[in-house]
């Protein structure tokens, strides 16, 4: 799966020149917690709440509270905005946004293509999102679990192929790569697993769990 199918494409953008208290209230409106600031179609910065947040007076300054405001009519989005921003191209892969997250505990990606174009932009709530698709955690069924104990060429052919015999269809394939086994997770579209775990069973595989799941909604 790549960024493109999972990052917002309907974007909320912001000028450079936008004082401050106008982005506050943009974000509030929008119910959102960024901005990307965008100037001739070009990804500059990115303002956010935190930033915002760490460039405002405190409680504990002597400003008064119409001092505070005029400094921040004074601000401007440009002043304090990240301009160091970790982005992505929107056919990178999802796993390569998760790691880009990870590696500079940052929960959202600018998403970009050509010179620094904005596309889109994908947050953490986005790659959970496609993790749950991945596992089919909204479609009904029965999820059985494989432990694997060794790793060989064909072995998953193998393991579906039981399915494919007892004429059950496969909704989701996860493969899990553990320093002591390996366990598949196939989520299939049926009332009963029986025959097919007896068929495992036989050829050797240990059954991990079976579990029967309803339809979830989002």
């Amino acid at each position: 799966m790549d960024v493109n199918s999972y990052m917002s494409k309907e974007l909320v953008t912001i000028a450079p020149n936008t004082k401050i208290l106008d982005a506050l209230d943009l974000m509030k409106e929008n119910k959102i917690h960024r901005l990307p600031v965008v100037e001739d179609n070009r990804l500059i910065g990115l303002i956010t709440e935190g930033v915002i947040g760490r460039n405002t007076p405190s409680t504990m300054t002597s400003l008064d509270m119409h001092e505070v405001n005029y400094l921040l009519n004074k601000t401007s989005v440009a002043d304090i905005m990240e301009k160091k921003i970790i982005t992505i191209n929107k056919e990178a892969l999802l796993e390569e946004a998760a790691l880009k997250m990870r590696q500079n505990n940052i929960g959202v990606l600018p998403v970009v293509e050509g010179s620094d174009q904005l596309v889109g932009i994908i947050t953490e709530k986005d790659i959970f999102e496609a993790f749950i698709d991945v596992l089919g955690f909204y479609t009904p069924g029965v999820r059985v679990v494989i432990n694997i104990a060794e790793d060989r060429k064909g072995v998953l052919e193998e393991v579906t192929n039981v399915f494919y015999e007892a004429g059950i269809s496969i909704q989701q394939v996860a493969v899990y790569r553990k320093t002591d086994k390996i366990q598949v997770v196939i989520q299939v579209e049926s009332d009963d697993v029986t025959a097919i775990q007896t068929s495992l069973e036989a050829k050797g595989y240990e059954i991990g769990s079976i579990m029967y799941k309803e339809a979830t909604t989002a």
